[in-house]
This record gives C-alpha cells, sequence and structure tokens, in this order.
C-alpha cells in the first residue's frame, strides 16, 4: 500500500512539473507537444500505422471472435485442459508450470 502510495505521488509530482516548470520557452509537455507536431513526427506515426496496420486488424478481429464465441456460450469450459497444472501449489511446487513427467533416474 506504501509503495503505491509513492508512486502516486512520484506520478503526480512528475505531471505537476511537467505541466508548471517552464523548461526555456515551454514546459516539458510543451516541448513533446511541438515536437509530436513536426512533419517528422508526423512520416514516424504514418509509417507506424502503415507498418502495425494488418497486426492491429488481426488483434481487433481475434478480439471480436472471442467476445461473440463467449456472448455465444462457446468459450472453453472451466474443467478443459489447458496445460496449466490447476492443481493447488504445495510448498515445493512451481507455480503455474505445465504438468511434465519427472525424469526417470
Amino acid at each position: 500500500m506504501i509503495r503505491g502510495l509513492v508512486w502516486l505521488l512520484l506520478v503526480g509530482g512528475f505531471v505537476l512539473v511537467g505541466a508548471t516548470v517552464p523548461l526555456g520557452k515551454r514546459t516539458l509537455f510543451g516541448h513533446v507537444a511541438a515536437i509530436w507536431r513536426t512533419p517528422e513526427a508526423a512520416e514516424m506515426r504514418d509509417g507506424i500505422r502503415e507498418k502495425a496496420g494488418p497486426t492491429v486488424e488481426r488483434v481487433k478481429r481475434g478480439v471480436a471472435a472471442g467476445v461473440e464465441a463467449a456472448r455465444e456460450g462457446d468459450a472453453t469450459p472451466a474443467d478443459a485442459p489447458t496445460g496449466i497444472d490447476a492443481r493447488p501449489a504445495g510448498p515445493d511446487a512451481r507455480s503455474l508450470s505445465p504438468r511434465t513427467p519427472s525424469p526417470s533416474p
């Protein structure tokens, strides 16, 4: 809990400093916004969209298919094998390790 509060304070301080402390003519966020509006940054964004576009579309189709399957009730049943050891972990068990036979001596 304390760790979360420390992170929250750090992020809040960064946002406050980035938005209010001038670094030359602009604040940190003002510099980032100015860089983002340059032609080079626009070219970079277009290149990323071009290269990542097919992957993004495949992920969107996969998510839509998964949502549709869940709505229709075709989702994997809870008792279906998943390849992950579902037994309660004992003191010597490895968490989420697949079941593999022990090598014989």
